[in-house]
């Protein structure tokens, strides 16, 4: 029995598997940075604040990119988020079986020109 073929299929599942582990590392971040430009930004308490509706439109297309990632959740509502670094504001959302859910998002740091921040899934 040649054991090469079976060496080659080992190899290319592994490939496999490594390469989907590397794909849902990727795609299931919750920390996400955006530029405060004209578009983005918006004014809180004389601060520059990130928009709610960029919050909660990033929020809701990462909450569950894949199937196998979180929970499906539909974002109603953010805040607007200032950028100031520790700021925290709650999102409203709903599950996919229609329940309430607050979603914490988190400033983690921000300059001038763009807000990082991150989101938990709840």
């Amino acid at each position: 029995m040649e054991r090469r073929p079976l060496l080659i299929t080992g190899a290319a599942l592994a490939a496999v598997a490594v390469g989907g582990g590397a794909l849902t590392y990727a795609v299931s971040g919750t920390e996400s940075t955006t530029g405060l430009d004209k578009f983005t930004t918006v004014t809180v308490d004389g601060q520059k604040a990130l928009s709610g509706n960029i919050v909660a439109g990033r929020t809701q297309s990462k909450y569950s990119p894949l199937p196998w990632i979180g929970d499906e959740a539909s974002v109603l509502k953010c805040p607007d988020l200032k950028a100031v670094a520790g700021t925290e504001v709650t999102c409203a959302a709903k599950d996919g079986d229609g329940k309430d859910l607050s979603i914490p998002v988190t400033v983690v740091r921000a300059d001038a020109s763009s807000v990082t921040w991150k989101f938990e899934r709840v």
